[in-house]
């Protein structure tokens, strides 16, 4: 489970409510939340500014750290995230949330990356929520498999 690790939290201006909603939630809720920005809304900022913030320390402390990142998509977002040793991170738009299972059990995702314009808050912490609370996959298939990223 992720929901005892150090939470980063990542954003430019295209997800800023999003992420001071989830962080002052998560605080709420007995986390330890480390908010690496934007520390305003700002039209004029660039998410790798922050999002880098967040997955190098992830990268830095992949066992005791997590992040979630927010955007406009998450897609850029996340391509940021991923090409930082130790990170795989995963990209929610809405629809189907059994991706978020499978992002956990398949591919130890430790960074969820979430589109903005197309998630509402109470949605996003309900995604969040059931992503922080999943157990990475125990099959050996898996394992195996994440290695491989890990070492590309």
């Amino acid at each position: 489970m992720l929901v005892n690790r150090t939470i980063y939290v990542a954003t430019d201006h295209a997800g800023f409510l999003h992420k001071e909603a989830v962080r002052d939630w998560l605080v709420a809720e007995g986390c330890t939340v480390l908010d690496v920005g934007a520390p305003m809304l700002d039209e004029g900022d660039d998410f790798p500014d922050y999002i880098s913030v967040a997955a190098n320390a992830v990268s830095q402390t992949p066992e005791t750290a997590a992040a979630i990142i927010f955007g406009g998509s998450g897609q850029g977002e996340a391509m940021v995230a991923n090409r930082f040793s130790g990170v795989r991170a995963t990209v929610y738009y809405g629809g189907e949330e059994s991706i978020i299972k499978l992002s956990r059990e398949h591919n130890d995702a430790n960074v969820l990356s979430i589109g903005a314009r197309f998630v509402s808050i109470d949605e996003a912490k309900k995604v969040i929520w059931d992503w922080l609370h999943l157990p990475k996959g125990t099959d050996p298939k898996y394992h195996r498999r994440n290695l491989k990223i890990d070492t590309r």
